[in-house]
């Protein structure tokens, strides 16, 4: 009795509850869908459908569109999700479904851009639909195609309608403000927003660039440079440019220095390095810049004085010197540069016609060469030294000079000493046959010898002979002519030191007598002519 009360007073609630008491019975022991309508309160089944209703005849389903793929979830950022699909109303009952793509994360204040797709996910055409998307304060808005309308910090686009399985993509260009994560939220009408978030980064990048500050011209200048994210986030497409200051050049040739360093992660740091050359001494500023996306720069710069050392070389000697005296020549090295000239040599060559005697500061003779190694000349200072040389014959001594240092372009000077010698030209004169029968012949033999330094010139003889004596014949180093009675011979154009030059003349003795057969003899050295005579006895 008391089950059956219980019964009833269920039956009466359920009844008068009318349709809402269906749903909740069928949210609890339902199987399909709620039949729409509820008209009938009475007899309804576990799907709230009046049990008197005849069950109907299935019908074909028709297939529906396959809607679009649904991108995978992206990994989230610190800030959140960055990419969202949401299905409007509900994730089962979807009608329309928004796929929102925006970037993991962006650099303040640089541009970027994020989409947002709107899709009919149905078989059928879906009309009126209205797209907000609500912009965080903290993004600067630029543009978005299609152009929305705009309500203080929201973005309207009226869409008159989709067909089904239809899409429209919408693109939202802007940049972050502050380094607040970006929380973009859209709605389609009314329904729940589908709010994705976006990382704010802030990459930073740093450049620093080494190089000597002094160098010599002849040495190579290397350089390094290091480039660094000292922000957050990536710096992206990072390149370092050098463009070289004239008179600044790499081994190759080139003016401009390019490296790219790709993609920096949060204090991540490449290096590069170059070697350079200068083309002549001065002061180098070298700039160099970093750059990347998102308009980042960095820049640094260095100063190197590049130096040389510069040599001048003077010789100096006696303008003129005779055979066997010495000559002595000095030899003075300074350095007009502004850097010290380290290695320094001076070698002198030994000319030919002339043999070394004697040199001052340890000099040496190698080979056919006197050599000093003088060591470091400093900027602005000299250094002195001299070398003897006997010449062993006449003429021009030219005697050469060079130094050479480390980096220094080598320098040479010449001094010439003329060298003349002292021509002593010896005259004998003699007869062959002494004393001589009247009516014989008897030979003067006349030789000239040049006991001296230097070539004798221009000898002439001239031979004259008495009454007692008749010329017959003459030949030696020139041809001779007889003029009254006077044998007169070509002149002798040179003879050298130590060399000896032979005339001889033939006579016949006439008639008896004591007679002097005399020879006077003339050269270009002489200022007054040589007379020699030779005596002879005629007889009968």
């Amino acid at each position: 009795m008391r089950r059956a009360i219980n019964i009833s007073i269920f039956l009466s609630l359920f009844v008068l509850s009318g349709c809402y008491s269906c749903k909740s019975w069928n949210n609890l022991w339902g199987t399909g869908p709620v039949e729409p309508g509820c008209e009938h309160k009475f007899f309804l089944d576990k799907d709230c459908r009046p049990m008197a209703k005849a069950v109907p005849k299935p019908q074909p389903v028709k297939p529906k569109p396959s809607p679009a793929a649904r991108p995978m979830p992206a990994p989230e950022s610190p800030c959140g999700p960055y990419n969202v699909s949401r299905s409007y109303p509900c994730k089962d009952c979807g009608i329309i479904r928004l796929d929102k793509t925006m970037p993991a994360e962006v650099q303040l204040n640089a541009p970027f851009e994020y989409t947002i797709k709107v899709i009919n996910v149905t078989d059928m055409m879906v009309a009126d639909i209205e797209l907000k998307e609500n912009l965080p304060e903290n993004f600067k808005f630029t543009k978005a195609n299609p152009s929305p309308e705009k309500e203080a910090n929201m973005l309207i686009w009226k869409m008159n309608s989709l067909g089904p399985g239809e899409s429209r993509l919408i693109t939202v260009y802007g940049s972050a403000a502050t380094t607040d994560c970006l929380k973009h939220c859209a709605t389609v009408t009314y329904v729940v927003p589908a709010c994705a978030n976006v990382n704010v980064v802030e990459p930073e990048l740093k450049l620093v660039k080494t190089a000597p500050d002094e160098v010599l011209l002849c040495d190579p200048i290397p350089i390094k440079l290091i480039v660094t994210n000292s922000g957050s986030g990536d710096a992206k497409n990072v390149k370092i440019t050098d463009t070289l200051p004239d008179g600044l050049k790499t081994s190759d040739g080139r003016t401009r220095l390019t490296f790219d360093a790709g993609n920096l992660t949060a204090g991540q740091s490449k290096q590069f390095s170059a070697s350079l050359m200068a083309e002549k001494t001065g002061k180098y500023v070298n700039n160099a810049t970093a750059t990347s996306e998102g308009g980042l720069k960095a820049q640094s710069q260095t100063t190197t004085i590049v130096r040389q050392p510069v040599l001048q070389i003077s010789k100096s000697g006696p303008e003129k010197r005779y055979l066997g005296r010495s000559i002595t020549y000095e030899i003075t090295v300074s350095n007009k540069g502004d850097a010290s000239a380290t290695e320094l040599v001076v070698e002198d060559s030994v000319p030919m016609g002339a043999r070394f005697v004697s040199a001052t500061a340890g000099g040496r003779l190698m080979q056919s060469k006197v050599v000093w190694n003088l060591g470091t000349l400093s900027a602005g200072s000299s250094r002195t030294v001299s070398l003897t040389l006997m010449p062993e014959r006449a003429g021009t001594v030219t005697n050469t000079a060079m130094a050479k240092a480390t980096c220094a372009e080598g320098v040479r000077d010449s001094a010439s000493t003329e060298v003349a010698g002292i021509p002593a030209v010896l005259l004998e004169v003699i007869d062959v046959d002494d004393p001589v029968e009247v009516g014989s012949q008897t030979t003067y033999v006349i030789v000239a010898t040049n006991q001296g330094s230097s070539p004798g010139t221009n000898i002439s003889i001239v031979c004259t002979l008495e009454d007692n004596q008749q010329y017959v014949s003459s030949s030696g180093a020139t041809a001779g002519t007889l003029k009254d009675d006077t044998v007169t011979f070509a002149p002798l154009r040179s003879l050298a030191p130590q060399a000896k030059a032979t005339w001889r003349v033939v006579v016949k003795a006439m008639k008896a007598g004591d007679v002097r057969f005399k020879v006077i003899m003339n050269t270009d050295q002489i200022d007054r002519p040589v007379q020699e005579t030779e005596a002879t006895h005629l007889y009968e």
